[in-house]
């Protein structure tokens, strides 16, 4: 069975690989279950997010380099060959991505697009806000939706940002696309892949 992509996550068909695992053996991995990996396209750029197993049998396959390692010490075994359980990973070559609709709201991608600040107090923000409550007709939307506070969610309830006498310092909007088409990631991304990640925002 494929990999089931990711919500909001680029589909790269071009680098489909055979899951078979003839040439290697089965493959085992001293990982914690649902793993993943940064996929670069081979300009560097964010592309996809795979499992680990997958990642490795692409690497296996010659379509991948590991560019950084996961944990220290992870690896994939088979009964001859023990491969680095790679973190972020790069395509051996590039893969034109086709134009794409913007991404699926996440509340991981609301709270990567504001920089995890509550956009009404400027604090770390652990939950998302509907500016325009949804009681109210708001939207559950990138163009609705902020990272706040769990004490200014509380306290602006289901109230508009005039009753309070707030004001955003900038209108929401959906996250921005990086270099070559490539969509922000809207999942929670793990902290390794943040350098890559920030270079293509």
């Amino acid at each position: 069975m494929p990999d089931r992509q990711p919500e909001g996550l680029v589909a790269v068909p071009d680098i489909a690989v055979p899951h078979s695992e003839e040439d290697s053996g089965p493959l085992h991995a001293a990982l914690p279950p649902g793993s993943r990996v940064l996929l670069l396209n081979a300009s560097f750029e964010p592309l996809a997010v795979v499992t680990a197993k997958r990642a490795v049998v692409l690497m296996l396959s010659g379509k991948a380099e590991c560019v950084q390692a996961a944990l220290e010490g992870a690896a994939f075994h088979s009964e001859n060959l023990t491969v680095p359980a790679p973190s972020v990973m790069r395509l051996s070559r590039y893969v034109r991505v086709p134009y794409r609709r913007a991404v699926p709201m996440t509340r991981a991608g609301v709270l990567r697009r504001d920089l995890r600040r509550c956009a009404y107090c400027g604090k770390k923000a652990d939950t998302i806000d509907h500016v325009l409550p949804r009681s109210r007709g708001g939207a559950h939307s990138w163009e609705n939706c902020v990272a706040a506070c769990r004490a200014c969610n509380s306290r602006k309830a289901d109230h508009l940002l005039e009753e309070l006498g707030w004001v955003l310092e900038r209108p929401p909007a959906p996250p921005a696309r990086a270099a070559g088409g490539v969509l922000v990631l809207a999942v929670e991304p793990h902290p390794a892949w943040e350098p890559w990640l920030s270079a293509a925002a």
